[in-house]
Formats: C-alpha cells, sequence, structure tokens
C-alpha cells in the first residue's frame, strides 16, 4: 500500500502540473483499483452498500461531471487513511502480537532438540542462559533468574530453584536449570495465551454491533438521498450539473471512515495496553463489560489472600496421629495440603480415598480409618467435634471413628490486596467475599478489607446461588473475581469473571472472561482505568464524527461547501479520530 500510494502521489502532482488526463487516470487506477474490484464483487454478492461502494461512486460521479481531480483525489486520500488506520492498528496489536514469539518449536531433551508435540509429561529439558522456557514445568536441578515480564508485567526477575514451578513463554537470564515437564505443549501457558488471543478476534461489542446494523441502514439512505439530490431540484431547475455535482459531494462526507476507524482501533488499544500490564483481556466485549463494573465479589484463597498456608497449631492426642494425617493429605489436591507436608512425619500406606468437596478428605491408613475435614463433614459423619476458635482453617480428626482432636492452618493476605480493595471502591458501590472456609476466617477478611459482606462454608454449589442471589439483589455488571477449580461454575455465571492465571487452575482460566497473569489485585483497578478511558474515547470520536458530518452534509446540500471541503472534512475527521486513540497509548 504504501508504494501505490507513493507512485500514485508522484503521477496524481505530474497529472496536475502537465493538466494530463493519462497521468491523472494511472494515478486513480493504481491507488484505487482494488475499491473497485471490491465494490463491484460486493454488488455481484448483493451487499453493495458500504465505504467502498460510497467511494467509487463518488469518485466516478466526480469523474462524470468533468472534476477529474477532484475525484482522484477523494480515492487518493481515502487510501492514505485506510493506510493510517492499518498502521495505527498495527501498532496497536503489537503488544499483543509480541507474545506470539514466546512460543517455543522445541525443547532440548538431554543433547536433542525435539518438537515440543513429541514431548511428554515426566520428561526433564534443559533450559540454558538466555533461551525461553518451552513448556510449563517444575525445576528438578539448578538455579536461575528468568524473566516473566512478557507474561505477567512483572519487572522484576523471577529466581527460581529445585521445586519451583515455572511457566512457559518466560526467558531464563542466566545458569542452567533442568525442567520436569508438568503439561504438554496444547496445555500449556503460552498456547492458552494464544488461544484467548485468537477468539478475541472473532467477538465483536454493543457498540460494534450497533455500528454494523447502522451501516446497513445508513448507507442506502445515504444513496438514495444522494440521488433524489441530484435528481429532483434538477428537474425542477434544468441545472444537472450543479445538483449531480453536490450529490456527490453529499456522497463523499457521507463515508463513515471516522466511525470504521474508531471503534475497533480504541479496543485494540485498550486490550493491548491491558496485556502489557500482565492482564489478559479475552476480547473487547468484556474490555467494555470492565468499564462498566458496579461490583465485585472475591473468593478468598488465593485471590484476597496468597494461598500459602502455615500450620500455625496442632492439637491431637497422639503423635502418631499426625503421621495419619500428613499420609492421607498427601492423596488431596487442595492448596492446605502443601502446609501440612511441610511438616516433619512418617509417611504410612494409604488406601480407599474418598474426597469430599469443600469438606475434607477420607482413607485407610495402616488400616486405620482417617478422616479429616470441617464440622460440615464430621456432622455428616455423625461424629461430635469440640468448638475452636483460632482464626484460619480448622481441620478436625478422627480415627475409627473417633474424634481425636484438630489442626489449624492460616492464610495472609496478598501484599497489594489493601491497596488494590481501597482503589476499587472508587470504581465499584459494593463488594463481598466468597468462600468455603469457617465464619470466623472470612469474617476477619471481610473486616480488615472493609468489605460490605461476606459468604462463608460454601461448596461450589453454595458459592453458585450466592452468585445468583447477588445478580437479583446488587448493581450490575457484577464481577467475580477467583482462582481455584470450584471457582469455574461462578466466573462463568457472573457479568466479568476474573481468574488469576499463575496460580489459577485452567478451569478457572477457561471460564473466566480476564486473566491476571501475575497475581496481582491492584491491576484490576488500573484495568478499569484503562476499559473506561478506552470507551471515552471511542465515543467522543463517535460524537465528533456524526456532528461533524450533519453539519457538513447540511452545507454540500446547499452549495455552501465545495467537494475539496467535503475530501478534507472526512478525511480530518478521520485523523482526528486517529489522533484521540493514539492518546490511548499515553
Amino acid at each position: 500500500m504504501k508504494n501505490r500510494i507513493i507512485i500514485s502521489t508522484i503521477l496524481f502532482v505530474i497529472g496536475i502540473l502537465l493538466d494530463s488526463m493519462i497521468f491523472m487516470i494511472a494515478s486513480y487506477l493504481i491507488i484505487g483499483y482494488e475499491v473497485l474490484i471490491e465494490s463491484f464483487k460486493n454488488i455481484i454478492k448483493g451487499e453493495l452498500f458500504d465505504e467502498n461502494f460510497l467511494m467509487t461512486i463518488a469518485s466516478l460521479g466526480a469523474f462524470l461531471i468533468g472534476s477529474v481531480v477532484e475525484g482522484t483525489t477523494v480515492m487518493l486520500l481515502f487510501q492514505i487513511g485506510e493506510f493510517l488506520q492499518e498502521k495505527a492498528i498495527s501498532k496497536s496489536r503489537k503488544s499483543i502480537s509480541d507474545l506470539m514469539e514466546l512460543k517455543s518449536d522445541c525443547a532440548r531433551i538431554g543433547n536433542d532438540f525435539v518438537p515440543l508435540e513429541e514431548v511428554h509429561i515426566g520428561d526433564l529439558m534443559v533450559v540454558q542462559a538466555g533461551e525461553k522456557i518451552p513448556l510449563d514445568g517444575t525445576v528438578v536441578e539448578g538455579k536461575a533468574n528468568i524473566d516473566t515480564k512478557a507474561l505477567t508485567g512483572e519487572a522484576k526477575p523471577l529466581f527460581v530453584e529445585k521445586g519451583s514451578s515455572i511457566l512457559s513463554g518466560c526467558f531464563n537470564l542466566d545458569g542452567v536449570i533442568t525442567v520436569k515437564v508438568d503439561k504438554l505443549v496444547e496445555d500449556s501457558t503460552v498456547t492458552r495465551i494464544l488461544k484467548l488471543i485468537e477468539q478475541e478476534s472473532d467477538k465483536k461489542t454493543k457498540t460494534e454491533k450497533f455500528m454494523t446494523r447502522f451501516s446497513r441502514v445508513y448507507t442506502p439512505i445515504v444513496v438514495i438521498l444522494a440521488f433524489l439530490i441530484a435528481l429532483i431540484p434538477s428537474l425542477i431547475t434544468g441545472d444537472y450539473h450543479t445538483w449531480i455535482y453536490r450529490s456527490i459531494v453529499f456522497l463523499v462526507l457521507s463515508c463513515p471512515c471516522a466511525l470504521v476507524i474508531s471503534i475497533p482501533l480504541g479496543f485494540f488499544y485498550g486490550i493491548g495496553r491491558c496485556s502489557k500490564i500482565g492482564m489478559l483481556v479475552k476480547g473487547s466485549t468484556e474490555l467494555e463489560m470492565l468499564s462498566k463494573i458496579k461490583s465485585m465479589a472475591f473468593d478468598k484463597t488465593g485471590t484476597l489472600t496468597e494461598g500459602v498456608f502455615e500450620v500455625t497449631q496442632i492439637e491431637l492426642e497422639k503423635k502418631k496421629f499426625l503421621d495419619y494425617v500428613c499420609s492421607l493429605e498427601k492423596k488431596s489436591n487442595h492448596p492446605i495440603t502443601s502446609a501440612l507436608l511441610k511438616l516433619d512425619f512418617q509417611a504410612f500406606p494409604v488406601s480407599e480415598v474418598v474426597e469430599y468437596a469443600g469438606m475434607g478428605i477420607e482413607g485407610k491408613v495402616k488400616e486405620k480409618e482417617v478422616l479429616i475435614g470441617n464440622q460440615k463433614l464430621f456432622h455428616k459423619k455423625n461424629i461430635v467435634v469440640e468448638k475452636v476458635d483460632y482464626i484460619g482453617t480448622i481441620l478436625y480428626v478422627a480415627v475409627d471413628q473417633q474424634y481425636v482432636g484438630y489442626i489449624v492452618i492460616s492464610d495472609r493476605l496478598k501484599e497489594d490486596t489493601k491497596k488494590a480493595i481501597g482503589e476499587l471502591k472508587q470504581y465499584i458501590g459494593y463488594s463481598a467475599v466468597i468462600s468455603g472456609d469457617k465464619k470466623e476466617t472470612v469474617e476477619s477478611i471481610k473486616n480488615e478489607l472493609q468489605l460490605d459482606e461476606c459468604y462463608f462454608e460454601l461448596l461450589p454449589d453454595g458459592k453458585v446461588n450466592v452468585m445468583k442471589e447477588m445478580i437479583q439483589k446488587q448493581q450490575r455488571p457484577l464481577a467475580f473475581v477467583g482462582d481455584g477449580m470450584n471457582d469455574a461454575p461462578v466466573l462463568a455465571l457472573s457479568d466479568l469473571g476474573i481468574s488469576m492465571g499463575g496460580i489459577g487452575s485452567d478451569a478457572a482460566i477457561e471460564a473466566s472472561d480476564i486473566v491476571i497473569m501475575n497475581d496481582h489485585l491492584s491491576l484490576i483497578p488500573e484495568g478499569i482505568k484503562i476499559a473506561r478511558q478506552s470507551i471515552f474515547v471511542i465515543r467522543l470520536n463517535i460524537v465528533l464524527a456524526l456532528f461533524t458530518k450533519i453539519v457538513v452534509l447540511l452545507l454540500g446540500i446547499f452549495g455552501i461547501s465545495s467537494i475539496w471541503f467535503a475530501i478534507f472534512a472526512d478525511v480530518g475527521v478521520t485523523l482526528l479520530a486517529i489522533f484521540n486513540t493514539l492518546i490511548l497509548r499515553k
């Protein structure tokens, strides 16, 4: 396109200097043949009412009345506007498309480079300094500083050593590490991100859908009005040249370039800026929803708190019962298991394991029936427990149907949670925490963060019921922020689901609309600010474009504006829309 614009402009200037029709037509065909072909194809398909059709009849109409220079200028400036639009959009895509470069094609297994599709879970990858991490895994040997900025937006390198989890797409800055593969290529972090980006391109916002409907009505009305402007006054006055000229001015002005450009461009910039700070917005619909958020509910563990548990109290009748508890908990996937496995214990064989979602776990340890869980589970099993007032998660323990004591496990707030909640209060009118944890723990979190409400001791289906109640009672849109597999139904049910991408489960990430790659809650108020700025600029562009169009169209009908004025007004509004959107980058 760039070369065609340069060649066409040179021929256009030569045509003016030499007063040559041949050079002028050559300039017109070089710059406008794509528009002419596209317009002809659309006419065959029965889809004639678009900007290509408008520019074709406007420019050819100018040729018809002898205004060859004006007709060529219409097409040349239209294509210059299209070129600038493509340049602006390509820049706005850059922060997202850069993620494509994070994907590796192969992994170093031993001394060989193996295609990622042939790498299996459990294989050992060697990653040297300066190389990308090909697949998600766990470091089993070596130490290194890892650059995670492209994925999480975090500028500070992450130090990893034996036992550290590591994400694909990050860069090894120094050292040599051996990584055990935890996920296949189709399930890796980078692949999931790229899938989300592909999904984004298929989505449209209400504003975009409005513009689609608007164009279908707007274009035929404009063409009919232009035809009537040329026909009726000409029949009355007999001055065909003047009124055909005015109808062509009307057509040039009516081309909705600024509207077509400003809406997608504004969303591209908003999504691009969010991705730069580590917030992956799945589509323009979600960005628009983020700008409107009125209420927000949070999961507790892993969202408001770090999800890093520590054992703070052990009250068991016998020391060996702790060995039973830790042996059984090794079979659980619950986050609190990590705290118990840090303790010094003797592992015993375990069998007949049964997990109760949101309540606990049961199994046989050394032929002893061991039950670990909350009060709900023990009530279900008809086992009486003593009341414990510690702040934290209380794990009650029974051996052979007899209550033998409890263990207290505590979590702590994330470093930026208080700051994030404080900043969010300027955007939302209602906030709540929804958790499966016990009443005392959840209420302490609610009071510390000054949230409006708290819901506690909820199973996954209980969280769904609470969210349904909120949707009925609270201001919409309502967002939910979570990270666990049991949060996936609530994320999908809410108006806007936001998940923690770093520690969040695959189910939660797939069910959510926005993924926070570095698990920092403070990105949410920053993302809302970006979304609101984007929507404001988009609406400003629409208002400016429509106002300018209406004013100049009226001037054109009454013969006050010329075709040159129409051309520069249309291009000017388009450039203004691009300029306003470029401000978002700052």
